[in-house]
């Protein structure tokens, strides 16, 4: 599994690429992150990259559910990149665990997520 966290726009939009496995341990260097971020600016905005993606281990299963429900109001826009079509339904069986704008994006169409996540429309 790999994670890497990016902050851009001071911190306001967290792009995450994920690939492989997502584990609990990602979620340890995720979560502190993402709730300074909420704490500093009340809403933010997330850009998930998924390459090579394979779900998630049961215990960061249980982490997602666990920061979906504290942050329920918390993430304003999440943009969805990936590869292939159940990630592309991650996007619609995520709506009802967020107030945020969710939109997916094909693999090649990163710049326009990147643009679509700054946007204010």
């Amino acid at each position: 599994m790999s994670c890497k966290i990016t902050e851009v726009d001071s911190g306001k939009i967290v792009e995450i690429e994920i690939s492989g496995k997502l584990t609990s341990e990602a979620y340890g260097m995720f979560v502190p992150l993402m709730e300074q971020k909420i704490q500093q600016f009340g809403k933010v905005r997330m850009l998930v990259v998924l390459h090579d993606f394979h779900g998630w281990e049961l215990s960061a299963l249980w982490e997602d559910i666990k920061f979906d429900a504290k942050h329920f109001s918390d993430i304003e826009r999440l943009a969805l990149v990936g590869e292939s079509k159940w990630e592309k339904g991650m996007s619609v069986f995520c709506k009802p665990f967020t107030t945020a704008k969710i939109k997916y994006f094909d693999q090649g169409e990163l710049a326009e997520a990147r643009q679509w996540i700054q946007s204010e429309d």
